[in-house]
């Protein structure tokens, strides 16, 4: 579980205000521990090398 004065326990706390959110310790826990998750999955990706040649797809196709 993350420190209590951690930037993402803080932002939690703020938003859970502003948008009228009552949370419990086990429940604002687990909100912070998925933005961790999330901001380890989105530092990857962002981190990853792409070439400059590389171009975005007009349209996904699988």
């Amino acid at each position: 579980m993350s420190d209590r004065n951690d930037p993402l326990t803080a932002y939690v706390d703020q938003m859970a205000r502003v948008l009228d959110l009552s949370l419990s310790p086990e429940q604002q826990a687990g909100v912070v521990d998925n933005l961790e998750k999330i901001e380890a999955i989105a530092k990857f990706v962002n981190d990853f090398p792409l070439p400059e040649t590389v171009q975005a797809a007009p349209t996904f196709q699988p």
